[in-house]
């Protein structure tokens, strides 16, 4: 006769609640605030577990190379998941805090070189998302990903660990899709595939610039009215001006210029009823990016107040180096393109407007 499963069994509880006893395996021998510190960090790791789940969940279905609309809602709803993953994780330090420094050093030394810095599970987060190498290089960090290959012992989850890896290493990142996604983007009624869309793009992105240009020297007109000195700010105008034309058109290729065109437009012609989900999608893809901030920026506070300027059990900086890590940025175009938006009074002429809208034969 099948035994009919209970809850304990459909969530193999006698596995799970029987995983706390430290390097000895022993819960005997773990006191109150080490069995605290075990299970905190073991919650972490199965919510970078559900993370990786839906990072891939919607990598997979943004690789598509044509994404029907009915998707992005569906798209939009798992990012929101992550988003919410995230804050709950960023939250779940001040648990940790409950930990005092002296009730910490009491086992610290028991983990050895064991570190957070390991969490090969984080790593594979970094991956899936896309964050660089060259965007960990600007702070002077090396690739955590070459270092858990190189310490990975033989055994069979090791070996699992190190295939892992690897195989993200080979794969599109989140990053990779969305970017596919957004260059094929019709801008101005226009995509890749016609004739003369370069020329479309470059006449867009002009006609933004000249209308950014055009506000500016409105500002000045009016300080100078009231008599004041526009000096500090004109040299403030040209630079940013500047800054926001390299930005637009200084791309060595095609497909990142197109790209930040792409993501210019949506978020300047969001009402129109076409652009609203992929508007949202973007939106939640910042702010993803802002919650594994916030996550990062959490956890060097808890390090600090708990361990303060100490060297971290891996060999890090500690609290410096992940203070470090809250400058990353997966996704800087998104980031970017926010400081070019201007009022939709002032907007360049929408072109085949119709094509936009939800009774749109396109």
């Amino acid at each position: 006769m099948t035994k009919t499963p209970t809850y304990w069994d459909y969530l193999q509880l006698e596995k799970l609640l029987d995983s706390q006893g430290g390097l000895s395996n022993d819960e005997t021998s773990v006191s109150e605030d080490e069995m605290h510190f075990i299970i905190v960090h073991q919650v972490f790791e199965l919510w970078f577990k559900l993370a990786i789940n839906e990072i891939t969940l919607i990598r997979n279905t943004m690789s598509a190379t044509q994404i029907e609309e009915k998707q992005i809602p569906f798209i939009v709803q798992h990012i929101n998941r992550l988003v919410e993953i995230f804050k709950l994780s960023a939250r779940h330090f001040k648990l940790m805090e409950t930990l005092t420094p002296q009730d910490f050093l009491v086992f610290r030394s028991e983990l050895g070189t064991a570190s957070g810095f390991q969490s090969f599970q984080l790593r594979e987060i970094e991956l899936l998302l896309g964050l660089s190498n060259e965007e960990r290089e600007k702070q002077g960090h090396t690739d955590p990903v070459a270092y858990l290959l190189k310490i990975v012992k033989k055994t069979e989850f090791e070996t699992s660990i190190k295939n892992r890896l690897i195989k993200l290493k080979n794969e599109h990142s989140l990053k990779d899709v969305l970017y596919d996604w957004l260059y094929r983007t019709p801008i101005m009624g226009s995509t890749p595939k016609n004739k003369g869309d370069e020329k479309i793009i470059s006449k867009f992105t002009n006609e933004y610039l000249y209308k950014i240009d055009e506000i500016n020297q409105s500002q000045l007109k009016i300080m100078q009215k009231d008599g004041l000195d526009v000096s500090r700010m004109e040299k403030s105008f040209r630079e940013t001006y500047s800054q926001f034309e390299n930005f637009l058109t200084n791309e060595d290729g095609n497909k990142m210029r197109r790209v930040k065109a792409a993501i210019l437009f949506i978020e300047s012609y969001r009402t129109l009823p076409l652009l609203a989900w992929p508007r949202l999608l973007i939106d939640k893809i910042v702010e993803l990016e802002e919650q594994i901030v916030e996550f990062r920026f959490n956890h060097a506070r808890m390090v600090e107040r708990i361990i303060g300027k100490r060297i971290g059990t891996g060999g890090s900086s500690g609290v410096d180096y992940i203070d470090q890590t809250t400058k990353y940025r997966i996704f800087p175009e998104l980031w970017a393109i926010r400081s070019m938006l201007i009022d939709t009074k002032h907007l360049p002429d929408i072109i085949n407007e119709d094509y936009y809208k939800f009774n749109s034969s396109n």
